[in-house]
């Protein structure tokens, strides 16, 4: 049985604990807050884009990003974070992207695969695999750039309609709540354009387009890669203080449940000790 001074040395070093993921945990949940209400302040220009994309196609619109082709050539986004803490955040990005990577090499049999990475537990991870990565942008996970995140779009695009890379896929969490973040996968590139004519009327005649609509999607459509993959890194960030948050409740919970239990240890060994020198002064005095 330990001495009750260790089990109040051990009381002292879990409170000290305590103190400091409840700490984090306040931080996470401020910086969740101000994600979410920055992911909301862009929520109606995301849609207001989408409609104007909408309404432009209609008839024969083609645009070379949207171009379906076998993929001989693929570019894999992975966001993840730059600091641990997080639970199972960065664990399930990982997994997720090996295992991408490593069904991206059997179909595409020796087909180029370029590996982004966003984040430092994600590049590091890869390095571990000796998986080769592009480029990594550790940075962007603690602190959203658009100008960053629209350069990457831009070379991703150059490559795209150069057909040097045949589909671009991103790898992120989604925010659905606070305790909630889904692990999703969406191919960037090429674009899912709204096929013309369906559940959407033609565009009406009195409307005069200049430049044409043709052009009007070739400035619109990069616009919302861009947005697009803007977003899943808004998205990440937001799902990473979730996860920190919610992992950090779950420490201090677990701080709270072990000083009750060494509380209640040291009361009884300080309780046996009190006893044990009753019994050796009843003991000496009847001798």
């Amino acid at each position: 049985m330990e001495s009750l001074k260790e089990i109040k040395k051990r009381i002292n070093s879990v409170k000290s604990t305590r103190k400091t993921t409840s700490a984090m945990r306040m931080v996470s949940s401020a910086k969740l807050r101000k994600a979410e209400a920055v992911i909301t302040g862009m929520r109606p220009y995301s849609e207001a884009l989408d409609d104007v994309m909408s309404s432009l196609i209609y008839g024969d619109t083609p645009t070379p990003l949207a171009e379906a082709r076998p993929p001989r050539s693929v570019a894999i986004i992975a966001f993840s974070s730059d600091s641990s803490l997080c639970g199972a955040f960065n664990a399930n990005i990982i997994y997720k992207l090996a295992k991408t990577v490593s069904a991206y090499k059997k179909s595409l049999q020796g087909g180029n695969i370029l590996v982004y990475t966003i984040g430092k537990k994600a590049y590091e991870a890869m390095r571990k695999l000796h998986i080769p990565t592009a480029a990594n942008l550790e940075d962007l996970a603690g602190k959203a750039d658009y100008n960053r995140i629209a350069d990457l779009a831009t070379t991703l695009t150059e490559l795209f309609i150069a057909k040097k890379v045949d589909r671009v896929e991103i790898l992120y969490h989604h925010l659905r709540s606070a305790g909630s973040q889904i692990l999703t996968s969406e191919i960037l590139l090429p674009v899912a354009l709204p096929s013309a004519g369906a559940g959407k009327p033609s565009a009406p005649d009195e409307y005069i387009l200049e430049p044409s609509a043709k052009r009007l999607l070739e400035v619109l459509i990069p616009k919302a890669i861009k947005l697009k993959l803007y977003t899943a890194l808004l998205d990440s960030n937001a799902s990473e203080h979730a996860a920190r948050m919610i992992a950090m409740q779950t420490a201090t919970d677990n701080a709270d449940d072990l000083v009750d239990q060494l509380t209640l240890e040291y009361n009884k060994s300080r309780q046996q000790a009190i006893t044990n020198e009753l019994l050796d002064i009843a003991g000496g005095s009847r001798k």
